[in-house]
């Protein structure tokens, strides 16, 4: 057995194919990567963030969260909000919506705003709805995508209901309440101007208006909410 495994070596390095591949390589950093799907030329398509500051990530975040805003004043073909979708952007617009329309009821009186968790889940069940008869219409669009979108979307509804706040603390008469429609009506306006521009885009061609219906309702909910809150 030994003689047959000395002349099986003795075989295998006389061959031309041994001679012809050395079997040599580099395991150090400083040399070419000979993995696959690295870049030659040293960079990185995917960075690691496991080793950063925790500053550079919140001030990354902050800084997608900021475009995905801009996007939503300004709707362009851009698929930011699709492409690179968070829940950070809704869930904070969700929680300010929610505290600004609390509801005070007091033994003799009733603001008629809601409750904090009334806002809640009207907010993330209406997405959530609207977003399941996009999918079941045939949208190539993912859940959380839709998700984001409209939550991204509630942005003017907000700074609307900021204005009619601002407005209630000066004085309540008949010409403030038109003022207040005009501004939650201008909103509910870009709200669904900027979502639909993102979605309708995902959906079929024949069912647009079937899907962009359920997102009207969505956003007039929360406009009934905040023209009727009476601060």
């Amino acid at each position: 057995m030994a003689t047959d495994n000395k002349q099986f070596v003795m075989e295998f390095h006389d061959s031309p194919s041994a001679s012809a591949a050395p079997l040599e390589g580099d395991m150090s950093n400083s040399g070419p990567s000979n993995v696959p799907n690295v870049p030659l030329n040293g960079s990185n398509l995917y960075p690691s963030t496991l080793d950063e500051p925790v500053k550079d990530t919140i001030l990354r975040d902050v800084k997608a969260v900021g475009v995905k805003f801009y996007h939503v004043f300004i709707p362009r073909s851009s698929k930011s909000l699709l492409r690179d979708w968070d829940l950070w952007g809704p869930l904070i617009l969700c929680t300010f919506l929610a505290t600004l329309l609390q509801g005070h009821s007091s033994a003799g009186s009733n603001d008629g705003g809601p409750q904090f968790a009334q806002v809640f889940i009207v907010f993330w069940v209406g997405a959530c709805a609207v977003t399941l008869n996009a999918k079941l219409l045939g949208g190539d669009i993912s859940f959380f995508q839709a998700i984001c979108v409209l939550g991204y979307c509630v942005l003017p509804l907000l700074l609307s209901l900021i204005g009619c706040r601002i407005i209630l603390l000066a004085s309540r008469s008949l010409v403030l309440f038109i003022v207040r429609c005009c501004l939650v009506l201008l909103g509910l306006s870009w709200s669904v101007f900027a979502s639909t521009a993102f979605l309708a885009s995902s959906q079929p061609p024949n069912r647009k208006a079937l899907a962009v219906y359920p997102v009207c309702l969505f956003y007039f909910v929360i406009s009934w909410m905040i023209l009727s809150h009476s601060g």
